[in-house]
């Protein structure tokens, strides 16, 4: 939350797009004068506070795409325009209260809803997934297992645990410190991409706990590809 007044700090990273979950509306995100202003920004929520963002820092371009589906809320899916190559991004905060599914639930239904989408050649899904293969015995049909095995089929892996060789349930980094509290980590935020993107995968890094602890429970997932 507050993106204004952290936006510093993640735009030291220099990305082309963010994806920020928990992100206030346009209209609030009043930066300061020395803040490089977005490109192009995609917005997405029923509370002002507290939605889905999407920034461009460079010349990519939003659009979102008439597939949509409300009942979804912030699981969104984006054509990207006005890079090297243009592809379908779908951008993800599974927390729906509204929806009787737990979060995983939500990200279950999502991919069989955008299958077509999901089919194509240039594909990204990224965000705070709220789930990971340690609580698949808490959840019935689409559990996190289900959904990772669903994207192989169509050729669509984690970033994360192609970069590093991990295995799903095991990672050696946490993208979340629950309250805060070094305690209490969970990998729980992904980038999944196409063979496309993969075979251009660069570098992967996960954000240091004692570095963004003062600015979210969640550290920032990097992914570099060469295009």
């Amino acid at each position: 939350m507050a993106f204004r007044k952290k936006a510093e700090f993640i735009l030291a990273q220099k990305p082309d797009i963010l994806v920020i979950p928990e992100c206030e509306c346009p209209d609030k995100l009043k930066f300061n004068s020395d803040i490089p202003v977005p490109t192009d920004i995609l917005w997405y929520g029923t509370n002002k506070n507290k939605g889905l963002g999407v920034f461009s820092y460079s010349s990519l371009r939003f659009k979102l795409l008439e597939d949509h589906q409300p009942d979804f809320k912030t699981i969104l899916p984006i054509a990207v325009t006005g890079g090297k190559v243009d592809f379908t991004l779908l951008a993800i905060w599974a927390n729906n209260p509204e929806d009787i599914d737990p979060y995983i639930g939500q990200i279950w239904k999502s991919i069989n809803h955008y299958d077509n989408l999901l089919s194509g050649k240039n594909i990204i899904l990224i965000g705070d997934f709220n789930s990971n293969t340690i609580w698949d015995k808490k959840h019935r049909g689409g559990d996190h297992t289900t959904v990772v095995e669903f994207l192989k089929r169509k050729d669509i892996h984690s970033t994360y645990h192609e970069f590093f060789g991990a295995v799903q349930g095991k990672e050696e980094n946490s993208t979340l410190f629950m309250y805060r509290h070094e305690n209490k980590p969970h990998h729980i935020d992904y980038c999944f991409a196409s063979s496309y993107f993969m075979k251009k995968l660069k570098d992967v890094s996960v954000g240091n706990y004692r570095d963004w602890k003062e600015y979210s429970d969640h550290t920032p997932l990097i992914i570099t590809f060469d295009l």
